[in-house]
């Protein structure tokens, strides 16, 4: 390596050259002259070749050092939409703290309700649904069973309570759902 941090350039009277040399005068009889162009012909070319070759390790440089300098760019402002769209969620919030002393019950809740619209909306926009499934089948790759509970109405390995909804992102589970699921009834109670 050169103190740049290329590779050095081989020496071209190393023994590789010499058996290259001795091919192309054991193909052809090259006298004095004819020899030593032939031989400014292959440098020129090895020199030539040489330059593509550092030409190629620089620009194969540069895209890995263009790739990193992007991945870091995108990973540091990813979330720069999704932040200033909750910017709107957080002002909501606040007005309606400010408001909260001079506004009645209706009011606020009202504002709330406004609010929890405007966050759901703009988790929707960025790919963020919902996971409510009460009375749906139970499902342990989006929902997180806390206990079970006999019951009589609802289909034993059915959800029966929502505790905490979950979220998937763009298909990705965020949070499982902490759900309560059904099981069969005590056979004492299923007589009555």
């Amino acid at each position: 390596m050169s103190m740049n941090g290329q590779p050095e350039r081989p020496e071209p009277e190393s023994e590789d050259d010499n058996l290259e040399l001795q091919a192309v005068d054991a193909e052809s009889p090259v006298e004095g002259d004819d020899r030593e162009t032939a031989l400014a012909e292959l440098q020129a070319k090895a020199d030539e070749n040489w330059d593509r070759y550092l030409r190629a390790a620089a620009e194969v440089e540069n895209i890995r050092k263009r790739a990193s300098r992007d991945v870091e760019h995108a990973r540091r402002f990813a979330l720069e939409n999704f932040g200033r769209e909750l910017l709107a969620v957080k002002d909501s919030l606040e007005m309606g703290l400010a408001a909260s002393e001079s506004a009645d019950a209706q009011s606020l809740l009202a504002g709330s309700e406004a609010t929890l619209k405007l966050l759901a909306g703009t988790l929707e926009r960025f790919g963020v649904t919902e996971v409510d499934p009460a009375g749906e089948p139970f499902d342990p790759e989006l929902h997180e069973a806390m206990t079970m509970q006999p019951s009589a109405d609802a289909e034993p390995g059915s959800v029966l309570t929502v505790i905490q909804k979950g979220y998937v992102l763009n298909g990705r589970l965020l949070r499982p759902a902490r759900v309560i699921v059904a099981a069969e009834p005590p056979p004492d109670t299923a007589d009555e």
